[in-house]
């Protein structure tokens, strides 16, 4: 449970500091605005920089990697969100869908929640049947894409090299989705092998739900007062 605990902490740490875990920083936001044409690694630093600072992204792969123990089970749910994360991160910045950030992101907020209680087994004991845990990892990686795309859309992106940067973009957030996987995966790792795992294993998800409300109760109070 302490490695748990060590894990949730800086996680929600984090997500306290930055609520608003799709934004980009001010000197970042600036380096984008001011560049123009292909620029490879700039961009894979800028994507990998947002997916390990993206507390939202980590809580979710933290809850959808929690009953997984097979390398080839949590490659076919992370390849899922992937997929999903990539296609609206690019669709949203080429056709510039326009929604509210505090809406989506309060959606992601949900994402976290809804994967908490589905490691509770809720929907099993609430409706009675298992909702396709697959799918549901594919249709949330759709929204945390759709997140980072509403907020890519405040700059000013150079049309010169655009579809190159966003891909080089995409690059850097899926390599620091599977740099912060591998050290979920070393931390989860430790603590199954405990005794304690079982017993606190409800505890850590009802911690889980919890900080999901929070920050999807963060954004919808910034939806209705701007």
């Amino acid at each position: 449970m302490a490695l748990a605990a060590i894990l949730l902490f800086f996680l929600i740490d984090g997500a306290l500091g930055q609520a608003l875990a799709h934004g980009v920083a001010e000197g970042d936001k600036g380096y984008i605005q001011e560049t123009s044409g292909f620029l490879f690694w700039p961009f894979v630093y800028l994507g990998a920089k947002h997916m390990v600072t993206g507390y939202d992204h980590l809580l979710f792969l933290f809850g959808v990697i929690f009953f997984l123990y097979r390398m080839k089970d949590i490659s076919i749910y992370v390849t899922l969100f992937a997929i999903g994360h990539s296609s609206t991160l690019l669709l949203g910045v080429l056709t510039d869908i326009s929604v509210s950030s505090y809406l989506v992101d309060a959606i992601i907020g949900l994402s976290v929640v809804y994967k908490a209680l589905d490691n509770l087994g809720a929907y099993q004991r609430w409706f009675g049947f298992q909702p396709s845990t697959r799918a549901a990892t594919l249709i949330f990686g759709l929204f945390h894409g759709f997140g980072l795309a509403t907020k890519l859309q405040d700059f000013q992106l150079s049309s010169d090299g655009l579809i190159g940067n966003l891909i080089a973009f995409n690059i850097g957030v899926e390599a620091g989705q599977l740099l912060a996987l591998g050290a979920i995966l070393i931390v989860m790792g430790f603590w199954r092998k405990t005794t304690g795992f079982w017993r606190h294993a409800y505890a850590a998800n009802v911690v889980l739900m919890t900080l999901g409300f929070i920050l999807a109760g963060y954004q919808l109070v910034g939806f209705f007062v701007t």
